[in-house]
């Protein structure tokens, strides 16, 4: 009977320490979480690799294309020889899709060449809706 005695006497005891534990784990684990929620969302805002086209591109005779937002979607601004117009583009892989007049286009890096157009012929860092329609950065 005195062993029984004895574990009843401890039994609060336990039950506190076991409870302290119990809730200071789990304040350490919330706490240590925070930190790493933190670290891992700038690098979910750097996932488009389109935000590193944002800017000015110019293209020949004036023309220029320029790309403002960020993080997958975009507003893209073309100015061509009758003035400036602006689209909503949304990231798709590695590219920029966008509706312009009807007409489903998208933006992608290229060289020079794939512009098709000579006046970047000696460019090195392009965009192009397609072929014939290409901007450059020097």
């Amino acid at each position: 009977m005195h062993v029984s005695t004895m574990n009843l006497k401890f039994q609060p005891f336990i039950v506190f320490v076991m409870l302290t534990l119990f809730v200071t784990g789990c304040k350490d684990h919330k706490s240590s979480s925070a930190p790493v929620a933190s670290v891992s969302s700038p690098n979910a805002s750097s996932a488009h690799a389109a935000d590193k086209w944002l800017g000015k591109w110019a293209g020949p005779e004036g023309t220029f294309f320029l790309l403002a937002g960020g993080r997958g979607k975009y507003e893209v601004t073309i100015q061509n020889l009758d003035g400036p117009q602006t689209f909503k583009g949304l990231a798709v892989g590695d590219q920029i899709r966008f509706e312009r007049n009807g007409v489903k286009e998208h933006l992608r890096a290229t060289s020079c060449v794939e512009t098709g157009m000579k006046w970047l012929s000696e460019k090195a860092n392009c965009l192009s809706v397609r072929v014939g329609k290409g901007y450059c950065r020097d």
